[in-house]
């Protein structure tokens, strides 16, 4: 029995093998100019939704090194204004250290306070910092607020109490900013525990220590005043402790002697009053507050120009000294505390830098594994079907040219 095939069927089957046999070589030719295996999902379905996973993770870890870099300079910008916050602040501790100086006139300590004020203005001035686009530095989420005004007492803030954030890595977003309530306004007074003060009323010569904590255990966090009484003859000082936050008022220590320099110890705390106090003279002995820095440094502006004169005025004028000191002191050590947060995080930034680098390669390699093309086989591959093509179309082109009627004379 024998097949015959139509000059149609020859025609079509030949027609429809060449036509497949160049899609594929047309195919592995765009392969071949993009480098890539899958041009559609079709090739790969399974392998296009990891490489579109893939792609969209190495997006966002892309948009990860922006903000951190974003972050890095406003971190960067931070630490430099706190540095320089910092030395303002040194500088008014050494005029503290001057102004203390025996053998200066009172023309001398006007000269000093004219100096604070423009060290005054230069810390607002840098409080007031912009965070070079258009905003402030450390006026918290109120950015185009300007966080502090100068006012008779030092300065207000209006500032808020929010850090900017930014989101630098998949699982950690991380504070831009800092509050200049949190820098400027938030200083302890005193030695961190409590403060010593000498009253306003004083007519002695007495001249209190800030003190230190004994024994933590025993703090009370109680209002305590050392009262002075000098009496007899010849005279005799002593001094009793009251205690002003119970009700009513009551002694912890009564008519004690009192010995110049000698220490005084209540409630887990211990100081010592050097001099010579008068009848009546008061010391309050008082739980540390926060209080601005710009406060401290009027005040201190305030007691140099308040003429030192007599016993009395040099005591006053050692105590309002030491009172500033102290307060300077602990403002100096808020901003150092700030700032070496402020280097932790952008010292967290290099890290992630480097996490990031790492991730990224980590990510064009599985990228590249699932979606480039092996270039050898490739073109090993495209020669075949090129030959294929060409052995198809010339027995095409032979069996198209078959006829009877070329054999009939």
């Amino acid at each position: 029995m024998s097949l015959r095939i139509s000059t149609n069927a020859i025609f079509e089957a030949g027609t429809s093998q060449l036509n497949t046999l160049q899609s594929q070589m047309a195919k592995t030719q765009m392969q071949l100019s993009t480098n890539r295996r899958m041009l559609t999902a079709a090739d790969d379905p399974i392998g296009s939704a990891r490489a579109l996973e893939l792609t969209q993770s190495k997006s966002m870890n892309t948009q990860f090194a922006t903000n951190r870099s974003n972050a890095n300079a406003s971190l960067s910008l931070v630490d430099k204004t706190l540095g320089d916050v910092s030395g303002q602040i040194t500088e008014i501790q050494s005029l503290i250290v001057t102004a203390g100086n025996a053998s200066y006139s009172q023309s001398d300590r006007e000269a000093l306070a004219t100096e604070l004020e423009g060290r005054l203005t230069d810390m607002i001035g840098l409080a007031n910092t912009s965070n070079g686009t258009g905003g402030y530095l450390f006026s918290g989420y109120a950015s185009t607020t300007q966080p502090f005004t100068q006012t008779p007492t030092g300065a207000s803030y209006q500032g808020d109490q929010g850090q900017r954030t930014l989101q630098v890595g998949s699982s950690r977003k991380m504070a831009i900013s800092e509050s200049g309530s949190a820098i400027f306004d938030a200083v302890t007074t005193g030695n961190g525990s409590f403060q010593t003060q000498a009253a306003a009323t004083n007519t002695g010569a007495g001249i209190v220590a800030p003190g230190a904590v004994t024994d933590r255990s025993k703090l009370t966090g109680h209002d305590y005043a050392i009262n002075f009484a000098v009496s007899g003859d010849p005279a005799v000082t002593t001094y009793s402790v009251v205690d002003n936050s119970t009700s009513p008022a009551s002694d912890v220590l009564k008519d004690q002697p009192y010995t110049a320099g000698a220490s005084i110890s209540f409630g887990g705390l211990s100081l010592d009053v050097k001099g010579a106090p008068a009848n009546g003279d008061s010391f309050s002995v008082k739980p540390s507050q926060k209080q601005s820095v710009f406060t401290t440094v009027t005040d201190l502006i305030k007691t140099l120009r308040t003429p030192a004169d007599g016993s009395t005025g040099k005591a006053n004028l050692a105590n309002g000294l030491a009172t500033a000191s102290s307060n300077m002191q602990n403002a100096l050590d808020n901003v150092l505390t700030v700032q070496a947060s402020v280097g932790a995080r952008m010292k967290e930034l290099d890290s992630l830098d480097s996490t990031g680098s790492d991730l990224d390669v980590q990510y064009q390699a599985t990228l590249s594994g699932l979606q480039d093309l092996d270039m050898v086989a490739a073109i090993s591959m495209y020669t075949q079907q090129q030959t294929t093509l060409q052995a198809a179309q010339l027995s095409f082109k032979t069996m198209s040219g078959l006829s009877l009627f070329n054999y009939i004379s």
